[in-house]
């Protein structure tokens, strides 16, 4: 059914999201980026604390296995500002102050006004490391942006 290219909104099935940014159906990556980006427009945290997409009239509960949004592409520049593009196809400006690496070493910033955490896929993560140092110090990351370091703290 994921290779036909479309994607009802039905209960029985498992809906997940995974770290890599695809979207699943029982388990199998959903292949048509335009069903992936729909859902990705359409996810929400509800007031339970779940995460579902409501399209219409339709609305299924999802499973997140990381975070409900990705980083898919980091662009500007130290002077201006970072420019994060999300896999909802929204962009919004990095708040270096909300940069964080998990245990797993994982980057992480805070997206849609600090409501949601959202991974660096790894072309973001490769695109952000431009402007991250070593504090030799430390050892600690810094996000540099001019003459302004931002530390980047381990999470939890």
């Amino acid at each position: 059914m994921a290779k036909a290219g479309f994607w009802a909104i039905d209960p029985t099935r498992k809906i997940s999201f995974g770290k890599d940014g695809w979207w699943y159906a029982n388990d199998e990556r959903i292949q048509n980026r335009r069903i992936n980006l729909l859902f990705s427009q359409h996810v929400h945290r509800t007031p339970e604390g779940h995460y579902e997409i409501a399209i219409g009239w339709d609305k299924v509960i999802v499973v997140i296995d990381d975070v409900p949004f990705v980083i898919t592409q980091v662009s500007g520049d130290a002077t201006h500002g970072l420019l994060l593009r999300l896999n909802d196809e929204s962009e919004e400006r990095l708040d270096p102050t909300t940069l964080s690496i998990s245990s797993d070493n994982v980057l992480y910033c805070r997206v849609k006004g600090g409501d949601h955490s959202a991974r660096f896929l790894r072309p973001a993560y490769y695109q952000i490391t431009e402007y991250v140092q070593e504090d030799t110090d430390s050892g600690r990351f810094l996000l540099r942006l001019g003459n302004v370091t931002h530390p980047i703290p381990m999470s939890d």
